[in-house]
């Protein structure tokens, strides 16, 4: 039983389902609250989010931090008695996100009685309905029966793409992954010369795992002369702004080009996307649970699904600490995950030839552009000052372009590699840089928190621009390059 004059002091929430009852976000938007739309009617079900999410600075405290960071599986929160999922952390902020219930946080607080830290989402499940389409209840209708789409808002987005394929409603909201394949089509059929798609390998779950080539002809460079860039996004399921980002970025190539078709971007480099690295684990992420992260293949335990895709290359792969339940369980073999496993096969047999020079892969959130390694911060990598300059280049940019700032600094640093060896181990960072990208680098997109993982669909267009402008940048620095 908690004292009175504790639990007085804690900063807990209002009792939110009657604080949100009607509308608690800001005018303009049409979002009503979720609780007084029919459940028939929700995305998917939203009473699973009755926790909320806090922000712990641990700056000033290194057994708080140690116990939140090793503190990763089921197991060991039985041990400890406190449950929670880790969201984010920020070495350069000396904070942790936390989604925790209210039962949790009391543990948590009754063991370090001294924590720091703040309430960033009191409504878990209010912000997590925001971030699905507005009129999510009608898009979701069944298309018309001579249709070859499965739904409505499908149907309705690629006939005004059909009418006008730069038309800025495909970035209004998110869009699911049959959305996204539809769209990607058009584009094909649109403006055949520039792009392709090459169906790569298939999931777990069976689905198409594709490659979008954006390629402008120059007759004047040979094809195999032409250096490459690689772009993925949607590594982690519920991190859809690197989904939509990347495809922002396919669009803004072709504006470009429209714009400048002889730029010397397009003349002399070639682009390989993966809009949604992780087909699986999206679409579970739209239609169960919006904050899954892993794909979702079978693992050694029956009830457990799914393995960190970013935690699957055999480059310095450890096996983590984390269960087969856990949201950064690496599987028990490197390339254990289909989808690691397609890109080595795709990278290192189909394309061997491929000249890659750059790799950026988008995530989720806290603004922060990470260099090599993710593995060790006692390895240093090749032509590190340039490595650490281009970071800096990619930041200011994004800094001109929207006045958000991203922090720079190496991944290792990002994972408390030195804490937890086994969090940095087996990253698609570091293989591409290893293996085959000269420059390589992941970008943690917005926001910095007040959000998380959840930023609403009216900032896809901000991102999908500070992005673009980061990695024309990058590009630039690759063609000056000697």
């Amino acid at each position: 039983m908690l004292s009175t004059s504790l639990v007085s002091s804690l900063q807990f929430p209002f009792d939110t389902k009657n604080l949100f009852k009607f509308n608690n976000i800001q005018e303009g938007d049409i979002y009503r609250h979720y609780t007084t739309v029919p459940e028939d009617e929700l995305p998917i079900n939203l009473y699973q989010y009755q926790d909320f999410v806090i922000r712990v600075d641990y700056s000033d405290n290194k057994e708080l931090k140690k116990f939140l960071l090793e503190t990763k599986t089921a197991k060991d929160q039985n041990q400890t008695n406190v449950t929670f999922n880790k969201w984010a952390k920020n070495n350069h902020g000396n904070y942790i996100d936390l989604q925790i219930s209210e039962e949790n946080l009391i543990k948590l607080i009754e063991k370090f009685p001294t924590i720091n830290y703040n309430i960033i989402i009191e409504d878990l499940a209010q912000k997590i309905y925001e971030t699905y389409p507005k009129n999510h209840h009608e898009s979701l209708k069944l298309a018309s029966t001579d249709s070859k789409y499965k739904f409505k808002a499908t149907e309705e987005i690629i006939a005004e793409s059909k009418v006008n394929v730069l038309s800025e409603l495909f970035f209004k909201e998110y869009r699911p992954l049959e959305t996204i394949e539809a769209w990607l089509d058009i584009l094909k059929q649109t403006y055949p010369d520039l792009i392709s798609f090459e169906d790569i390998g298939h999931t777990y779950e069976h689905r198409t795992y594709r490659v979008v080539h954006f390629s402008v002809p120059n007759s004047d460079i040979e094809h195999h002369e032409r250096k490459t860039i690689v772009v993925t996004g949607g590594v982690h399921a519920r991190e859809w702004v690197s989904v939509s980002s990347v495809l922002y970025t396919i669009y803004s190539l072709i504006l470009h080009y429209n714009e400048n078709p002889s730029s010397k971007i397009l003349s002399n480099l070639d682009f390989l996307f993966i809009p949604v690295s992780n087909p699986d684990g999206y679409e579970y992420s739209w239609k169960t649970d919006r904050l899954w992260r892993k794909n979702r293949q079978e693992t050694i335990f029956p009830n457990c699904f799914g393995i960190d895709i970013d935690h699957s290359f055999d480059f310095h792969w450890t096996k983590s600490s984390d269960w087969a339940c856990g949201e950064e369980y690496s599987g028990e073999l490197p390339f254990e995950a289909f989808e690691s496993q397609i890109w080595e096969e795709y990278l290192n047999q189909t394309n061997n030839d491929h000249k890659i020079w750059g790799y950026i892969d988008l995530h989720s959130y806290s603004q922060e552009v990470l260099y090599p390694y993710a593995y060790s911060c006692s390895e240093q990598p090749r032509d590190e000052e340039n490595l650490i300059e281009l970071a800096y280049g990619i930041a200011k940019s994004i800094r001109l372009q929207s006045g958000k700032t991203y922090n720079v600094l190496p991944a290792c640093i990002d994972k408390d590699v030195d804490l937890l060896p086994d969090l940095g181990s087996g990253s698609g960072l570091d293989f591409m840089y290893h293996n085959r990208a000269y420059w390589a680098y992941q970008l943690k997109l917005r926001d910095s928190g007040s959000h998380g993982f959840l930023l609403p669909g009216k900032y896809i267009e901000p991102v999908g621009k500070e992005i673009f402008a980061g990695i024309k940048y990058f590009c630039l620095f690759i063609l000056n390059d000697e």
